[in-house]
């Protein structure tokens, strides 16, 4: 039944289109409940393959995964690497995303793994360059497109449950995101809860201008 449940989707114009069903024989429905449980058992036998076959000795390798989404971290076999994983996954009956598949020399380039981007590091105050992880920019990016969505004008509940709502929005992110270097990402949400706050409460009040008089920002925080 979850895997022949079928999927509404809304196209940008609002048409509705209605995919998978009875007819469908292959795939798990997109967000189906079932499909984490699936990716695990997937990846179980991928990994099993990779211990057993002696793949992480043989390419200095180790797997790090969460669900569907993993990175190998390889030492000197990497391109090795990606291509047992690619033939290990065409006989589970699986392919790669390309799109998101990639080699990457690590001490010189990012790569983003689970809103965390992995890779070297600029500090600031003295120019040096080291090894590090920080929220990406596309995490930073979620997090203020949440807050935008929270605050927006038509939000017409008391301040003080949208405030409790806003505060639990910020505290999840900040917990998951309390590894590495962070801020430099803290302070840009920071700026960006203080506009979004201040242009919100302007406009609840019909306080003219942009409101920095009657909102100033140890208030807002405050």
């Amino acid at each position: 039944m979850w895997l022949k449940a079928p999927v509404e989707e809304r196209s940008g114009d609002g048409k509705r289109s209605i995919s998978g069903g009875k007819r469908s024989t292959r795939g798990t429905p997109q967000g189906g409940v079932v499909s984490p449980m699936l990716a695990n058992i997937y990846m179980n036998r991928f990994l099993k393959h990779w211990r057993l076959t002696g793949c992480q000795e043989a390419f200095r390798a180790h797997v790090v995964s969460y669900a569907d989404d993993f990175v190998i971290l390889s030492r000197g076999h990497a391109t090795e690497a990606l291509a047992c994983t690619k033939a290990v996954m065409t006989k589970l009956g699986l392919t790669l995303n390309e799109a998101k598949t990639s080699l990457k020399e690590a001490r010189t380039e990012s790569f983003a793994f689970l809103g965390y981007s992995f890779g070297p590091h600029h500090y600031r105050k003295d120019g040096h360059w080291y090894l590090g992880a920080s929220p990406s920019k596309k995490s930073v990016q979620r997090i203020k497109t949440k807050i935008g969505e929270l605050l927006v004008p038509g939000n017409n509940g008391s301040w003080p449950t949208v405030r409790d709502r806003l505060n639990a929005l910020l505290r999840g992110w900040s917990a998951y995101f309390s590894y590495g270097t962070r801020l430099q990402a803290y302070r840009a949400i920071d700026h960006h809860v203080y506009d979004r706050v201040r242009h919100f409460l302007t406009r609840r009040h019909k306080v003219h201008g942009r409101g920095t008089r009657e909102f100033p920002y140890d208030q807002v925080y405050g």
